[in-house]
């Protein structure tokens, strides 16, 4: 027999994606189905649905056939053109591709949960008001998250399924071959310093040390897309979630550095996009040398990003006080959290 409730995960291989889909395969009372462009690459006894979001025929084909669904997390993202001009439309396109070929498909479908981000206002392009409120006035477009939103709220009039809006900071979890990943990135980036008996020095510049920013842990996440999609007090609202506490990165450093065994160093900037493009080979070393899993360096990193987020000199703050008066009031200690995810990612041979 079918669990009562049966979601589809889009964006099923992201750093999102592969949480939320693994949270649920732990649950009772839930089928989840797993589906993105290319097969997760972690072990799940989840169904998988190989799909293209921007192609509708093939949406139509692959998710017209779902028609048990009763809710949907949408995890996908298309990281297509060099601006955010350039990428709202295929990302709005995506949203709505889904829906057209999920909603005629799926009369129980009871909820959409949508996962945005803190770019919704505009931390991506300087100060703003923090803490940010999910009330906030919007930023100058583009930005797929409003195309996304206002798809959305546009086709809900008259339906029987809700929809909620999730908004963390950065995502920390694992997800293989996804190299736009902090921790990974962050875990890297001190595997190589080590081994070239580098001090741990901060890459970004002094003010970036210094700023406030917060994180949100994958699989905190993964409980408030379950806990939006069964609470009827989020039934068509936006929520902030984050781990619940503040970071300064001149806070964690001296953690980062004890968890690789250096010593901590000054700040030091540059732009690893540049220092780290010469890195490959040294990591194929260290990957024989340790015994790694054969991944390549631009594989499970991607320094440009990196540089960005350590290039951040303003801060970066969300209230959730909506999501504890709605009712989540789980949180992270974001220090415990960055120890045990390089913990994990040594015991899967990513990192020595």
């Amino acid at each position: 027999m079918s669990a009562p409730n049966v979601v589809l995960v889009l964006g099923a291989s992201g750093v999102a994606g592969t949480h939320v889909v693994q949270y649920l395969e732990r649950l009772e009372g839930w089928d989840v189905i797993a589906a993105a462009r290319r097969p997760p690459p972690y072990a799940s006894a989840a169904p998988f649905v190989p799909v293209d979001l921007g192609d509708p025929a093939a949406c139509r084909e692959k998710l017209g056939a779902l028609g048990h669904v009763t809710h949907l997390v949408y995890a996908a993202y298309a990281e297509e053109g060099a601006t955010w001009a350039e990428q709202t439309a295929p990302n709005a396109a995506m949203l709505v591709n889904a829906m057209d070929a999920l909603e005629p498909a799926a009369p129980g479908l009871r909820h959409v949960t949508l996962l945005q981000g803190t770019k919704y206002y505009g931390n991506h392009l300087g100060p703003f008001r923090t803490p940010a409120k999910e009330g906030d006035p919007r930023h100058m477009p583009p930005n797929f998250y409003f195309d996304q939103e206002e798809a959305l709220r546009e086709r809900r009039p008259g339906k029987a399924w809700t929809w909620t809006l999730l908004r963390p900071h950065f995502i920390a979890g694992i997800a293989l071959g996804k190299p736009m990943n902090l921790v990974t990135s962050i875990a890297v980036y001190c595997a190589i310093s080590k081994e070239l008996g580098l001090p741990l020095r901060f890459p970004g510049p002094p003010e970036s040390f210094r700023t406030l920013t917060q994180g949100t842990d994958a699989d905190l996440l993964a409980k408030a897309a379950v806990w939006a999609g069964t609470e009827p007090a989020c039934a068509n609202h936006t929520f902030n979630i984050t781990n619940g506490d503040f970071l300064r990165w001149e806070n964690l450093w001296p953690l980062f550095a004890e968890c690789f065994d250096m010593e901590p160093g000054p700040v030091q900037e540059i732009r690893l996009a540049e220092f780290m493009a010469d890195k490959g080979p040294l990591w194929q070393d260290m990957v024989r040398t340790h015994g790694l899993a054969p991944n390549r360096l631009e594989d499970i990193v991607s320094w440009g990003f990196v540089d960005y987020v350590f290039r951040c000199a303003w801060d970066i703050m969300s209230d959730t006080t909506q999501c504890r008066r709605a009712g989540f009031d789980e949180y992270v200690d974001t220090e415990e959290m960055f120890v045990r995810l390089f913990g994990r990612l040594r015991a899967l041979q990513i990192i020595p």
